[in-house]
């Protein structure tokens, strides 16, 4: 799982923007701990992150903006096994996005057009065997 770019490819999916990434440092040269924190349209998004770099930080903050996606209170439990959700495919993701703006009405809002793609895109992989199990879907 690449946690930052399903992040990154899932706002973009949302029409929340491009999330940024702002890291700090603490500790001394030796032992540096990295704090991140990921912002959506300017505001924090998740729990943020801790590593011992910036990289992994980074991946954590991703990890706890994503649960926040999906609806999780922050310092919830880490991702459910990858069975239980569905994966990101940014490519995809927006393929299904531009289908579903071009089978939309003129009159149609943003919202509808935001659960065709993910009807689409969940469809999609259903059918290909990437999704989670029949019961979830």
């Amino acid at each position: 799982m690449n946690a930052k770019g399903d992040l990154i490819a899932r706002v973009l999916a949302l029409g929340l923007g491009v999330p940024t990434f702002e890291a700090e440092t603490s500790g001394p040269a030796h032992d540096r701990t990295f704090h991140a924190t990921v912002l959506v349209g300017g505001r924090p998004l998740g729990a943020g992150g801790e590593g011992r770099s910036k990289k992994e930080a980074e991946r954590v903050a991703a990890e706890s903006a994503l649960r926040a996606l999906d609806g999780e209170p922050p310092g919830a439990a880490p991702p459910r096994p990858a069975g239980e959700r569905w994966p990101i495919y940014a490519a995809v993701l927006a393929e299904a996005l531009d289908a579903a703006v071009e089978l939309s009405s003129d009159d149609a809002t943003l919202d509808e057009v935001r659960a065709d793609a993910a009807r689409l895109y969940r469809d999609l992989l259903s059918d290909l065997g990437h999704g989670p199990e029949a019961e979830d879907a």
